[in-house]
């Protein structure tokens, strides 16, 4: 129980490590869904190009 919001932001000490692992745990929210983000394109511009190539080697063999 705190007293006041003074003592709520020291944590009883642990300020520091309270409000460093709550920093952390946002900031890999935020990078997590970023990064599949970035992956899944990749992947599909990957695909994309791969079908290309398929094509253009079937109609070179035509």
């Amino acid at each position: 129980m705190w007293n006041s919001p003074a003592e709520f932001f020291a944590m009883g000490g642990y300020a520091l490590y309270v409000w460093c692992s709550f920093g952390i745990c946002v900031l890999v929210m935020f990078i997590e869904p970023a990064s599949i983000r970035i992956r899944r394109k990749a992947i599909i511009k990957r695909l994309q190009q791969e079908r290309l190539a398929e094509q253009f080697d079937k109609e070179g063999r035509q």
